[in-house]
């Protein structure tokens, strides 16, 4: 009896102490980090899962300027961003329906002379209507390139409580602001700030209920829109020590280290109701009433821009093309549910990890069939794992999956685990060398052969269209022989960032070979293909280039763009096209874009 004591007090010992052993080798290697990004994606999963079965408010929408509406602005009234007078008529035909609030995602930041008054006529619409509520945002514009303004005493909150922290926490300090129209600033107290601020990977898990700007607090536009529709004191808050702001209802709004809120989604995009701003401008016009009165009495509407065109597009854990505007709609749908994500403590991670571990060594040591104890242990992970989503589901907490289920398998496999983590990462190593290009760091030539091949099967299975764009850096074989290959070199990868940075992350940049290269855009059309193209155009003449002796020089470049199906159905075909709209390019005078060559 007291050896059998003695052994399970080895046993405990050495679990606690594999959990010590891990835990200093994830902050010698940085697995630490790793495992955190890795545990923000088991959040995404679980989000995916239990976003199926939440429904979001339908006093909630969404004016949503689409493609179609974006058309019909630009048609109709000659150019984008429309006048604000049209804006002042939307609001005002909206108000006829009795709606409860108006939020807009849009920012209203300089005077637009060019159409006369409409600035006054929207300023004054703002101002008359208590419900209408307007955005702003902060950035870290230095103080020689914008004058910090002072904003109006009355948009401040007063914090009580635990709040030293926020001042603490970078991702929420600003060092300067945008300003909105004078007017609307001294005007009304409905202005909000819609700052984001993604993770690492992009990914928009959280919002920003407040700010810190010259020492002073203020708050996001979705955080005073819903305390105001809740009837709540929106001037004077509390911060608990958890970190959690406590409303006057008792509400709590639970923060991270770092100010932040992780939000509940309620699905992918289009999870509340889109009403195209169309529509609402034409029933206005011919004064339909009762189709505005059905679609907005009581209701709270957020006008913002949901077409891809106008990049307010954001990637979530249930959706990578989800609407900036939705996102907002989902943070006051959180508040008005009480159900924002709080992520568990340390030590309760700690301790969750200790018991996954001790069950799972449990197993191991009871179990003399080796099969048996993987499967044994394999199980035991997938309760845990499906326990983690019921707790997020039914109480809201993000509790840690990753460290348990690690400390747990290494348990198991021990210097396997090791063996394992060193080899899959020499193979992502060898696998980055043979794909990417060694001086621009883009993707090789082969590489590009397989996604265009890819892309074409991808376009002819599923009838999406994908687009080539070829580049080629203007006269650089005289740059060359001008400057040397050393600045040439240096040239080609900084040209090669340059592209990187001017084009989205799902778009595949590659080295064609020479000075020439390409960008594959999976499931974009032409017109989109072009508009990127001239973006890359343009910011590569506006950029200067530094050389190897250190000098600094300007260089151009020629961009050919093709679309599948209706330039070429093949590899082959497709890059000739592109290659002979960047040769119309060259012989125009270069330095542009060329997407249409004619058959003559």
């Amino acid at each position: 009896m007291k050896e059998k004591f003695l052994k399970n007090i080895l046993f405990t010992v050495i679990v606690i102490a594999a959990v010590a052993v891990f835990a200093v080798l994830f902050k010698l290697f940085n697995i630490w980090g790793f495992l955190l990004e890795i545990e923000n994606k088991t959040f995404d999963f679980r989000q995916q899962i239990i976003s199926q079965y939440k429904k979001s408010n339908k006093d909630i929408v969404i004016l949503a300027v689409d493609d179609s509406s974006y058309e019909y602005i630009v048609s109709t009234y000659g150019a984008w961003p429309a006048p604000r007078d049209f804006w002042a008529h939307i609001s005002e035909g909206i108000e006829k329906a009795n709606p409860k609030a108006i939020a807009y995602d849009l920012l209203f930041v300089q005077n637009f002379k060019v159409f006369g008054n409409s600035d006054k006529i929207l300023t004054d619409v703002i101002n008359k209507n208590s419900n209408i509520y307007v955005s702003m945002t902060f950035d870290s514009r230095p103080k020689e390139v914008r004058k910090p303004i002072d904003l109006p005493k009355s948009l401040e909150t007063k914090l009580a409580g635990n709040y030293e922290f926020l001042k603490k926490a970078p991702l929420i300090n600003k060092i300067n602001v945008m300003g909105i129209l004078p007017d609307l600033l001294n005007g009304t107290d409905n202005i909000g700030f819609i700052n984001v601020a993604r993770d690492k990977d992009g990914i928009l898990r959280t919002s920003i209920p407040l700010f810190v700007y010259k020492d002073k607090f203020y708050k996001h536009l979705d955080f005073l829109l819903a305390l105001d529709i809740l009837g709540l004191d929106s001037k004077n808050l509390t911060i608990d020590k958890n970190k959690a702001i406590i409303l006057s209802d008792g509400r709590k709004i639970p923060l991270n280290k770092d100010g932040r809120c992780y939000l509940n989604w309620y699905g992918d995009e289009e999870s509340f109701e889109y009403i195209p701003l169309w529509k609402v401008d034409k029933a206005i016009k011919e004064n339909n009433f009762e189709y505005l009165t059905s679609i907005f009495k009581d209701k709270i509407i957020f006008v913002g821009v949901t077409t891809t065109s106008l990049n307010d597009i954001k990637s979530t854990p249930t959706s990578r093309m989800f609407a900036g505007v939705e996102t907002h709609a989902t943070f006051l749908n959180n508040i008005f549910d009480n159900n924002l994500i709080k992520k568990t403590g340390i030590i309760f991670d700690i301790i969750a990890t200790i018991i996954l571990t001790l069950l799972t060594g449990y197993i191991v040591v009871k179990s003399k069939n080796v099969p048996y104890a993987i499967l044994g242990v394999f199980i035991l992970i997938v309760l845990y794992a499906v326990l983690t989503i019921i707790i997020m589901h039914f109480f809201n907490l993000w509790v840690a999956l990753i460290l348990p289920l690690v400390c747990s398998i290494g348990t198991v496999t021990g210097c396997y685990a090791i063996k394992y983590i060193v080899t899959s990462r020499d193979y992502e190593h060898t696998y980055k060398l043979a794909v990417t290009d060694g001086l621009t760091d883009m993707y090789n030539h082969r590489y590009f052969q397989e996604q265009m091949k890819l892309n074409i099967d991808n376009s002819k299975r599923y009838n999406t269209p994908f687009s080539l764009i070829m580049v080629d850096i203007d006269f650089f074989k005289k740059f060359n022989d001008k400057y040397g290959h050393q600045s040439g070199d240096a040239v080609l990868r900084q040209v090669a960032q340059t592209i990187k940075k001017n084009i989205r992350s799902t778009d595949i940049p590659c080295r064609y070979g020479g000075e020439e290269m390409s960008v594959i855009l999976s499931n974009t059309k032409k017109e989109e293909a072009s508009i990127v193209a001239q973006k890359i155009c343009e910011a590569v003449r506006n950029k200067e280039f530094e050389l190897a002796t250190g000098d600094w020089t300007h260089v151009t470049i020629s961009l050919g763009v093709a679309s599948a199906p209706i330039d070429a159905d093949s590899v082959q075909g497709l890059i000739e096209y592109a290659d002979k709209c960047l040769y119309v390019a060259k012989e125009n005078g270069r330095n542009q874009v060329i997407s249409t060559i004619s058959n003559n």
